[in-house]
């Protein structure tokens, strides 16, 4: 197991939660560990579909980043990744919860991994379950490139 340098965890946190997508959803990347992930949604009236729930999507959004953060935390330092399929399953209704998703990495090969994520609402309740496919892209970077300092220390 390796230890995954608390600055890159900053610096890389910083480039996500900066991205238009998480912006959008106000969603952020939490922390980061070897094999895991920690991501939050607070939760707002532009989450809920017409019924005053809130929507699949955003819980499909956060289930997806989650499994691909933990993922990436044991891909090789010049590699990106990107999601191949997601599968879900909600497991009851959100209507005023902020939302936190844990990533776990249950496998990563040469080119294909696998992880998956529990959506816990503010009580810690579970609220949504699912798994994720993601594929390794050597030498594909983030936009603005990655982190001045090693991944890995």
């Amino acid at each position: 197991m390796k230890t995954i340098n608390p600055e890159y965890v900053e610096q890389i946190a910083r480039a996500v939660n900066a991205c238009n997508y998480f912006q959008l959803l106000s969603m952020r990347l939490e922390d980061l560990s070897w094999g895991e992930s920690t991501l939050a949604i607070a939760t707002h009236e532009k989450h809920l579909q017409p019924y005053g729930i809130v929507h699949g999507g955003v819980c499909a959004s956060i289930i997806d980043a989650a499994c691909f953060w933990a993922v990436f935390t044991q891909a090789p330092e010049a590699a990106g990744l990107t999601t191949v399929d997601l599968k879900l399953n909600y497991l009851a209704p959100v209507v005023s919860s902020d939302l936190t998703a844990r990533g776990q990495c249950v496998k990563l090969g040469r080119t294909m991994g696998l992880g998956t994520a529990t959506v816990y609402s503010a009580d810690g309740g579970i609220v949504a379950h699912g798994a994720s496919t993601v594929m390794v892209l050597p030498g594909f970077e983030l936009e603005g490139g990655s982190p001045a300092v090693p991944k890995y220390i």
